[in-house]
């Protein structure tokens, strides 16, 4: 897996995500709620519910796709409808998906056996099981590995195929773009959406004299001094702050400004990135600096970057994922003890192609890795070397570098308000383009489905 693949991973992460969505639901694997009816009981009602052009419906596929229907409504704490229309909605969703397949193959697209390989594994990760054992699980539920194996192709084939006809029908033009960022000037109150903010902390007892104030004060400001001086923030918030969070560099992260106390966003709302603000609580003093801030439905100014290294190891015939783990954590152990460097060990055994680089992946924004490792590397202050990780690549050892929050630039600014803008209009494509593929499929509705 080259380091290319493992960080640009735009095509496979809305694979996976659609993906676990779509399917991870229903295979009642570990976590997943309700049982699937005795395969007996299946065969004995299984009946053609509807014809979609020539491929048939049965109420079996119906009544999983219900169960799925129903475990997404409830996770979602949203009314689940009544069964009737439960069915329905189910006998719709499989009519639009199966005019969809038979496009995708009409159109020629094919999924080869290592998409498929591949999309399989990820399936199992992302429910902590191995391959093996999902198969396993799927036979106690009457669904065998080729039909299991058919329903993931299918599912790739909508993906690629929604991804090349919406995608081909979405432009935003220079003037949309002008029109959205005109259109967030002029609404100057918006409401704080996200902020990062890192904080250090000078505590004060209950209740403090005039003196003991003034102190803290004084020493805030001798802190922001220091930081307009050049001195790192994260540096001072490890060596002086009194706060749970200091290890960490004092760093929040970027969160739903109602996560944060109102203290906070108040002292932040006016201020730009990188600007400094002391305030009191009934904790201290708390010296503030703003990394980051969104306001509602606006991209962000500014970017976190963050530099990592990483060695890892691929699971195979002659390396299990278990001795894979235990062999990163016995190399972890050499690097905390210093008994090897993190880059001679990942030039050494990394099978990655940044091995040669000690396993240097470079600056980096957020999204340009897979979730389950951006997620530990986010978790990680620099300096520090996460647990083995496993991702859908393998097993992984992660060692952050450094951080930094950086300014995007006014075409990086613009670049994201496309993003954001296409997106909005692929939502709206997709629903205009699978729509009318409904209307031109031949659908004959046979039976309700019980």
């Amino acid at each position: 897996m080259t380091t290319s693949r493992l960080l640009r991973l735009s095509i496979a992460a809305a694979f996976a995500g659609s993906l676990l969505t779509l399917q991870a639901q229903s295979l009642r694997l570990p976590g997943v709620t309700g049982a699937a009816p005795a395969a007996s009981t299946q065969r004995a009602s299984d009946y053609i519910v509807a014809v979609v052009n020539s491929e048939p419906i049965t109420n079996m596929q119906v009544r999983q796709e219900v169960q799925r229907l129903g475990q997404q409504l409830a996770q979602q704490q949203q009314n689940v409808p009544t069964p009737e229309q439960l069915a329905e909605q189910a006998l719709e969703r499989l009519i639009m998906e199966r005019s969809q397949v038979q496009f995708a193959r009409d159109s020629g697209i094919k999924i080869d056996d290592g998409a498929l390989d591949e999309a399989e594994l990820t399936v199992a990760r992302q429910n902590q099981v191995d391959v093996a054992e999902m198969y396993r699980q799927l036979s106690e539920t009457g669904m065998s590995r080729s039909l299991f194996r058919n329903n993931l192709r299918d599912q790739l084939l909508v993906n690629r195929v929604r991804d090349r006809e919406v995608g081909q029908r979405v432009k935003v033009s220079e003037l949309d773009i002008d029109q959205y960022l005109i259109e967030q000037r002029r609404n100057t109150s918006s409401a704080l959406a996200e902020v990062n903010i890192a904080h250090i902390l000078l505590a004060l007892p209950e209740s403090p004299s005039t003196e003991q104030v003034a102190t803290a004060q004084a020493a805030a400001q001798r802190i922001v001094e220091r930081v307009r001086a050049g001195e790192d923030f994260s540096g001072l918030a490890r060596a002086v702050s009194q706060a749970p969070d200091a290890a960490a560099g004092g760093l929040f992260g970027m969160r739903p400004a109602d996560r944060y106390p109102q203290l906070f966003t108040d002292a932040v709302r006016s201020l730009e990135p990188d600007a400094m603000a002391v305030v009191r609580s009934g904790a201290g003093i708390h010296v503030l600096r703003l990394l980051e801030k969104r306001v509602v439905g606006a991209p962000a100014a500014t970017a976190v970057q963050t530099r990592a290294s990483h060695i890892l190891l691929r699971p195979s015939a002659t390396l299990s994922e278990s001795a894979a783990i235990a062999r990163l954590d016995e190399y972890r152990q050499r690097i905390l003890s210093d008994r090897a460097t993190f880059d001679a060990v990942a030039k050494e055994f990394s099978q990655d192609a940044s091995a040669a680089q000690g396993g240097d992946l470079g600056w980096a924004v957020q999204g340009q890795f897979v979730p389950e490792f951006e997620d530990t590397m986010a978790a990680l202050a620099p300096g520090d070397i996460s647990a083995p990780l496993v991702s859908r690549f393998g097993v992984h050892l992660i060692r952050v570098v450094e951080r930094k929050t950086v300014q995007r630039s006014a075409r990086e600014q613009r670049e994201a308000v496309r993003a954001v803008l296409r997106e909005k209009k692929f939502d709206e494509a997709y629903r205009i383009w699978s729509s009318e593929l409904r209307a031109r499929a031949y659908v004959d509705v046979r039976e309700p489905p019980s």
